[in-house]
């Protein structure tokens, strides 16, 4: 009986001690294949960031850094779950996720839309010369705003974690700058009738905030 044991142990001993080599060199190069498309999305993220910074820099907005600020955070949520963007597509979170994704894009562009039928901007599409008061704006003062805190939630939900909450947060707390610079500027622009507009709508999300 202990022979028999002995052999069966030796086998399986002799069995691991082969299994070992092939285990580790197909982790070696899993773990390297990951580590190229880290790298990769590393080397992207840093252009970006670049050519954000660079775009940031040619402006003479008073507010373009707390903007650099929200994008900066989004571009970074972004990649940061980029593996997982497809991953799992009828979960919970992913549908979530794309619902606010969706919403965002939609969002902007209605904005962009308004911004540029009923502001009748001149030279920069931001520079407005009429106060827009109608369809979104009717309820909300910053929905392009909206749609960045919208999309850095629905890049957030692709794969929760702790980091990413921090710059969800980070990303409220640069859009929230912005916009408090932006309806300053706003109140000298417009005068009484922006600071009418402002008591009847709110920042970000109709009715709360």
């Amino acid at each position: 009986m202990k022979m028999t044991l002995q052999i069966i142990w030796t086998k399986n001993a002799t069995w691991k001690l082969k299994g070992y080599p092939r285990y580790w060199i197909k982790w070696l190069r899993l773990i390297c294949s990951q580590s190229r498309y880290k790298m990769l999305y590393f080397l992207i993220w840093i252009l970006f960031t670049i050519l954000l910074l660079g775009f940031t820099l040619a402006r003479s907005h008073p507010y373009r850094f707390p903007r650099f600020l929200a994008f900066e955070s989004i571009l970074s949520l972004i990649f940061l779950n980029a593996a997982v963007w497809f991953l799992d597509p009828f979960s919970f979170l992913q549908v979530f996720s794309w619902i606010c994704l969706v919403g965002s894009i939609l969002l902007v562009g209605y904005g962009f839309f308004l911004i540029k039928t009923k502001g009748h901007p001149e030279g920069d599409f931001e520079d407005t010369t009429t106060l827009i008061t109608s369809g979104v704006y009717s309820y909300i003062r910053h929905p392009l705003y909206t749609s960045l805190i919208l999309f850095s939630l629905g890049a957030f939900l692709k794969d929760p974690s702790f980091l990413g909450m921090g710059l969800v947060i980070t990303t409220v707390i640069g859009v929230y700058l912005t916009a408090r610079i932006e309806e300053g500027h706003n109140l000298e622009r417009f005068g009484e009738a922006y600071q009418n507009y402002v008591e009847q709508t709110k920042r970000f999300i109709p009715k709360i905030f």
